[in-house]
């Protein structure tokens, strides 16, 4: 096992030297970067713990940090999973609490460390366990074989931009060769709108408020988002990332009105075209004088609707996207997969937005249970720490 006060590695710095020149660039663009007046005051950011019933980088900070870098990786045959996973673990603690040398004397604000494995590393613990079924495939995509699917996912989120890439590297070097990276891709949030007292939402690249419905409350995600069960994985959550390139030019050439019949929503204030203000329930059966429903049929709002769709509630983030192409990074978690492909099944069939979008790269993971230091990250799922990648599984 690599320590903390290992050097980090020459291959792990120099995949992601890019990635921080380019966050370096942008973070001034940040909504958390200081004015000129400001520059020998930077935001105070709240430190996040890294241990707990729910890894952090969901639900915890409860606004997302404005900053994303996530990692795609594959595991290596071989590798014994239960011990990469659990010093992967570790650390998240060091990083998170600065005590790490790889952190390069950055102190890591807000960091969070989400990590999650895929289907295939699933079905190693147990073939009948959430998370073991690979995502099928869906229209409007062009997704090149390394950018589907995937083993080990690795999210950093920050106030920081700086902070993310720095982050990775020292993860990728605590793995070593037991991974080959597929993917990368960083993204930043949108400036937050207040959807109540306790909640915001950001724009997305098109310009409209994004992520309004979702669960919220406590009973909310109990219901929608955390896994309750079986045992080896509650706590976690299921998580689904597409990246997506949008036709910007296209879209911006429509009319308001009919950006916002795309939507289904008014795209200053986010309010549903049925009425109301932006935290109002969408009225799906409201029809104008004529017989035309105001909430077009065709509307993204209809078509993902929960209610419509007959499924739960998706805690769901867009992140904006400038390489390798202008786009977005779409994030939902929940606790039933179903909920995802039900939703998207749906809008494959005339949801008004999709036309605008490609997606170039897709994954889904198990979100692994919360980890403290009394119980290693993944070891609810890999109890025996020797159990490997690649190995014939057990029969009885």
């Amino acid at each position: 096992m690599r320590r903390a006060e290992d050097h980090p590695s020459r291959r792990a710095f120099l995949g992601a030297g890019a990635t921080v020149l380019a966050a370096g660039l942008t973070a001034a663009c940040e909504p958390g970067a200081a004015r000129p007046d400001q520059r020998d005051a930077p935001p105070a950011t709240t430190a996040v713990p890294p241990t707990g019933p729910h890894q952090a980088g969901i639900t915890l900070p409860r606004e997302a940090q404005p900053n994303l870098l996530v990692v795609v990786a594959d595991v290596v045959d071989g590798t014994a999973v239960g011990a990469l996973l659990a010093e992967l673990g570790e650390a998240v603690r060091a990083l998170a609490s600065g005590t790490d040398s790889r952190s390069l004397g950055l102190p890591p604000g807000d960091l969070t460390v989400t990590i999650g494995v895929g289907p295939r590393l699933v079905r190693l613990a147990d073939p009948a366990l959430p998370g073991a079924v690979d995502l099928p495939r869906f229209s409007h995509e062009r997704i090149a074989p390394h950018a589907r699917g995937g083993d080990l996912l690795v999210q950093v989120c920050a106030g920081d931009a700086v902070v993310l890439s720095i982050v990775a590297a020292a993860l990728l070097d605590q793995a070593g060769d037991r991974v080959r990276e597929r993917w990368r891709q960083s993204g930043r949030r949108g400036s937050a709108v207040p959807v109540n007292q306790d909640f915001t939402a950001p724009r997305n690249v098109f310009g409209f408020i994004d992520g309004i419905v979702g669960p919220q409350t406590d009973a909310q995600q109990r219901r929608d988002l955390w896994l309750a069960g079986p045992p080896p994985v509650a706590g976690g959550t299921l998580a689904v990332f597409r990246r997506m390139e949008l036709d910007l030019a296209r879209f911006a050439a429509l009319p308001v009105a009919d950006q916002e019949a795309v939507f289904g929503r008014r795209r200053d204030d986010g309010a549903p075209l049925s009425g109301g203000t932006i935290a109002a329930d969408p009225h799906l059966g409201a029809k104008t004088p004529d017989g035309r429903y105001l909430i077009p049929a065709d509307a993204h709002l209809r078509k993902a609707h929960p209610n419509a769709a007959g499924v739960g509630l998706m805690l769901r983030r867009s992140y904006s996207i400038d390489d390798p192409a202008p786009g977005l990074l779409f994030v939902s978690f929940q606790n039933d997969i179903r909920t995802f492909t039900t939703t998207l099944t749906r809008m494959d069939n005339g949801d008004a937005l999709l036309p605008f979008t490609t997606t170039t790269a897709s994954a889904s993971f198990l979100i692994l249970p919360g980890f403290d230091h009394q119980h290693p990250l993944g070891a609810t799922l890999f109890r025996q720490r020797s159990e490997r990648v690649g190995a014939p599984t057990p029969t009885t």
